[in-house]
């Protein structure tokens, strides 16, 4: 592969100081190595910055800012967006892992393909990473009226041809990535699965997301509100939603 093919890694930081080690370290060890990490601390509370900062100086792959104000996860991930300067766009939250191999094959396949857009399979691993859970295959191939039913896709799996796509900006909702993923495939673009294991998602008590209830509703808002589909066809999209939801989050 071609030194011209940097990823740029996106990853906001708040007060994550818990598990950006396990997260920086696990981009460290990709067998593909040009890349650059773009990490934005979003005004954290605990020792965050001094994590960030300690890892940026032993690596200047490994880029380092701050928001000057609190701004949440989606315009935290625009800023670092705006400053890549990669071919390629990955994503990764701070306490999240990539598996050694996962850039290689993943920017690999999608340059031997000419897929603009890709994901991965993963596995969930609890708080402490003491489990390991089984296995979650997503699907082949997803458009935009499947996404709609089926919101498998995590952003720490993503990686974006963004000369082929070109600009992307999350949208600062609460599921900016699901909505992100939306525009993109809005424009006929397909998403296509990396069937590798190669990502594991941690399953964190504090994480907003873990509220069931809330997530539902959230998705329900993306479908009305951000997406503007009518009642009775989110109904329909809703059913398939919480029918995958159920299967994805099962017991470890």
């Amino acid at each position: 592969m071609s030194e011209q093919n940097l990823v740029s890694i996106i990853m906001p930081a708040y007060n994550a100081e818990k598990f950006l080690c396990h997260s920086i370290e696990s981009v460290m060890r990709q067998t593909y190595q040009n890349w650059e990490l773009i990490i934005i601390d979003d005004c954290s509370s605990d020792r965050s910055i001094f994590i960030i900062e300690e890892y940026s100086n032993q690596d200047n792959r490994i880029k380092f800012f701050r928001n000057i104000n609190n701004s949440g996860p989606a315009l935290t991930r625009n800023n670092a967006i705006n400053m890549a300067k990669g071919k390629f766009l990955a994503f990764l939250d701070s306490d999240d892992i990539w598996l050694p191999e996962k850039l290689e094959n993943q920017v690999g396949v999608m340059i031997d393909n000419e897929y603009f857009f890709t994901y991965t399979n993963y596995r969930h691993i609890s708080e402490d990473m003491s489990k390991t859970g089984r296995l979650i295959t997503t699907p082949k191939n997803i458009n935009y009226f499947q996404l709609l039913k089926n919101t498998s896709i995590i952003t720490s799996s993503v990686v974006l041809n963004v000369d082929s796509i070109g600009k992307i900006q999350m949208k600062n909702t609460f599921y900016d990535d699901f909505a992100c993923w939306l525009e993109i495939m809005s424009r006929g673009i397909k998403a296509y699965r990396i069937n590798r294991d190669l990502v594991r998602y941690r399953i964190a008590s504090s994480s907003v997301s873990r509220n069931k209830i809330n997530s539902a509703m959230q998705v329900w808002n993306a479908y009305r509100n951000v997406e503007g589909i009518g009642v009775f066809m989110s109904m329909w999209y809703f059913i398939h939603y919480a029918i995958n939801a159920l299967i994805k989050y099962r017991k470890l």
